[in-house]
């Protein structure tokens, strides 16, 4: 009787691999440290119980139990990877810093416009296993992959058809440490490219690999002019930065492809960007209320700090994951008018900004900071309120979507204040 197959973790992605493999005949057994799988400890006597190992992304390399799973030499695979194996179609990848979800959903979309058969899964909330188990797991179909420098540690066995690889900018040093070895986490993807397949990647990739002394020969870069040639409605999400800079990776890759422009350019006019992505969630007066919960690192809050008008009240703060501080408040003070911070870091944070900006101040809660940043842009016509907090949701709240939804309940409480027309 074959051994059966360990998995580490307890969330979707994990729970989606044990019935992917059950569906295979394989016996699957869940390790979750805090009580959701069938054992929470595992140790040295456990490996020869089994024939490989699924580990999820929160496990990072230093976490004993892949330490352990790893020098036994059996296989140790993402999800994704272990996924990747059953699935009959083609696999197109997509990573990068930031801009990850809103390019897999435009993909998506623009790939149903051309009459295609396609899904999109992995990071964007959707396990790769489960759509392998989906009626669109067919010859011919397209998956497209969101992946997170997490997910493409463990990527042996995943074989890509694909690969658009949006930016690169600093981001989870708290699990790297350093640029390089974030890096190179998520240039194993490169490494998972069929010999025809198809690579292109943003400016700042191709900067990196240049600092790095990276060569991979077989990407495109993709630049603006090809997008400008696609001609969206002025009111499309696209039309304006950083969105912009994403679609010109679509719109190399959608080229390359050979599919029909039109299905690109209809699918980016008509796309909605998903929640907390930088939209105008609330107005009072010429004050308006940007929800930018989504912008969990530094790269991200400037690129919304670039996108806004100014004079900007700025709300930013939560946890710190790593990354300078310092020069982060330095691009900052440059942008904003005011700052309103929050959360573990903000002490840290206005400390760096000093002088520097006209207006700090720190509120130990996320509410009152809004409210503090809202007052303040009462005294300052046609304010920009910006949330593009530039650090993660986990001091104060469970994830960027609870603190999203909790700044525009809040937006919403104050007086004189409405929904944009």
């Amino acid at each position: 009787m074959p051994k059966p197959l360990a998995i580490f973790g307890a969330a979707l992605s994990a729970i989606a691999a044990r019935r992917l493999a059950e569906s295979r005949g394989v016996e699957a057994v869940l390790f979750d440290e805090k009580g959701g799988g069938d054992f929470a400890e595992f140790g040295e006597k456990d490996l020869s119980r089994f024939a490989g190992f699924v580990i999820s992304p929160g496990f990072s390399e230093e976490h004993p139990w892949r330490k352990l799973a790893v020098a036994s030499g059996l296989p140790c695979r993402s999800e994704l990877a272990y996924a990747a194996q059953y699935w009959k179609g083609k696999k197109i990848g997509v990573t990068g810093t930031n801009g990850k979800t809103t390019l897999t959903s435009l993909l998506g979309k623009a790939m149903d416009q051309a009459g295609e058969l396609s899904i999109v899964a992995g990071n964007i909330g959707v396990p790769f296993a489960e759509a392998v188990l989906s009626e669109f797991n067919q010859e011919g179909a397209y998956v497209f992959l969101e992946i997170s420098s997490f997910q493409a540690e463990l990527s042996e066995g995943l074989v890509l058809d694909a690969l658009l690889w949006t930016n690169f900018a600093e981001d989870h040093l708290d699990r790297y440490h350093t640029m390089a070895r974030y890096f190179d986490a998520k240039a194993q993807l490169l490494r998972c490219l069929k010999p025809s397949a198809i690579c292109v990647v943003g400016l700042q990739v191709a900067h990196w690999m240049a600092r790095l002394r990276k060569e991979f020969d077989t990407c495109r870069i993709a630049y603006e002019g090809v997008a400008r040639e696609m001609k969206l409605d002025a009111a499309s999400a696209f039309q304006r930065f950083p969105y912009s800079e994403n679609f010109s990776v679509a719109a190399e890759f959608w080229l390359l492809m050979g599919e029909k422009k039109e299905c690109l350019v209809e699918a980016a006019n008509s796309f909605t960007l998903a929640p907390h992505r930088l939209n105008v969630v609330a107005e009072r007066e010429s004050v308006r209320f940007w929800n930018d919960s989504k912008a969990t690192n530094f790269h991200a809050a400037l690129a919304a700090l670039e996108a806004v008008e100014q004079p900007i009240v700025w709300i930013g703060g939560g946890r710190y994951k790593g990354g300078d501080v310092e020069s982060f408040a330095k691009e900052v003070a440059g942008r904003v008018e005011s700052a309103v911070l929050y959360g573990e870091v903000a002490d840290r944070m206005a400390a760096a900004l000093g002088d520097s900006v006209k207006h700090v101040l720190v509120k130990e809660n996320f509410a009152a900071a809004v409210q503090a940043a809202a007052e303040i842009s009462e005294a300052i016509p046609a304010a920009n309120v910006v949330l593009s907090p530039g650090f993660a949701s986990f001091d104060q709240f469970n994830s960027f979507d609870e603190r999203g939804k909790s700044f525009t309940d809040t937006v919403l409480s104050l007086k004189n204040v409405h929904k944009p027309s």
